[in-house]
């Protein structure tokens, strides 16, 4: 893939009281991989604005201060109208605790081409490895009672999938003006699996790209489990408030698929166990998880309320 067939990418990253070392490492290993990148920062402060800020202009890019914390969905938007305004025509998404790896996104667009060939295509995703865990993560398909779970092998080139992560998806514009925006009422929580169930009932389709590589750092932390049964990902309390609340608002949405909605059920009583009880802070936890729940069946969206945020 030539350095001219991914001119036409521009990488949005959305960052929130970011590590500055880590956020120079992403721009460094992006930059030369695209035609510019845009840093939409949710009013964090810190001089490193001004290194980083100067570091994207110099490549065509820019850093988009926003004067509150409007949330991940907003912030992506945000990016993807300037890559828009400056005549990009696909967005490469990227969290703040993503690295991409060494020709990521040429691998992207070379799948991503070939793929829409065959089918109108919504985004590719490349695989990615939390360092804290053994092996990549997988792909995965919506099944009932489980999710399939697809592991990239050496025969493998791509693999089709119900949902991507936000970091590391890269999306036409023009499947964004078709499918739409990225839900600002949901905040920071399932806004790519909403976005993807809404691309998939549209038509379009989503694939994992096994050439494609990245780092990405997946929750806060890892817990090991009582009685040797492996670890988990640990969210903050305010997060699993979004992660409760928003799951029931996708409940309720007409693309979001049934299969999904059923299987997804019993992960609500497991994490209230989880969180609730096994894993601390337990009473925040619970707090934060039934909140979220109640506001998700009153249909709340945007910012979690103020007292769950301290």
């Amino acid at each position: 893939m030539t350095e001219a067939s991914v001119s036409d990418v521009c990488a949005v990253v959305v960052s929130y009281r970011p590590e500055p070392g880590a956020l120079a490492q992403l721009v460094d290993a992006v930059v030369p991989q695209v035609g510019a990148v845009v840093l939409v920062d949710n009013a964090s402060d810190g001089d490193w604005q001004v290194a980083i800020g100067a570091r994207l202009a110099a490549h065509g890019g820019a850093l988009l201060d926003q004067p509150r914390n409007v949330g991940l969905a907003a912030a992506q938007n945000v990016g993807i109208d300037w890559a828009r305004r400056h005549g990009f025509r696909h967005v490469l998404l990227l969290d703040q605790d993503s690295e991409p790896g060494a020709g990521m996104v040429a691998a992207l667009r070379q799948a991503l081409q070939a793929l829409s060939a065959a089918g109108p295509v919504a985004a590719v995703g490349p695989r990615f490895h939390d360092l804290r865990e053994h092996r990549d993560a997988p792909f995965v398909r919506v099944a009932f009672p489980l999710n399939r779970k697809l592991w990239c092998d050496a025969d493998t080139a791509t693999i089709a999938c119900d949902f991507l992560i936000s970091s590391g998806a890269l999306i036409p514009l023009a499947v964004v003006d078709e499918v739409g925006p990225m839900d600002a009422g949901l905040f920071i929580d399932n806004v790519d699996l909403e976005w993807g169930f809404r691309a998939r009932a549209r038509g379009y389709t989503l694939h994992g790209v096994c050439a494609a590589t990245m780092h990405h750092r997946l929750g806060d932390d890892r817990r090991a489990l009582p009685f040797g049964r492996g670890q988990i990902v640990v969210h903050g309390p305010p997060r699993l408030y979004y992660m409760m609340r928003n799951r029931l608002l996708l409940y309720r949405l007409p693309h979001t698929p049934r299969t999904w909605i059923a299987q997804d059920l019993p992960r609500v009583l497991a994490k209230l166990f989880l969180f609730g009880v096994l894993v601390g802070p337990r009473l925040r936890n619970l707090r934060c998880m039934l909140r979220g729940l109640i506001d998700g069946v009153r249909g709340r969206q945007g910012e979690a309320p103020v007292d769950l945020a301290g």
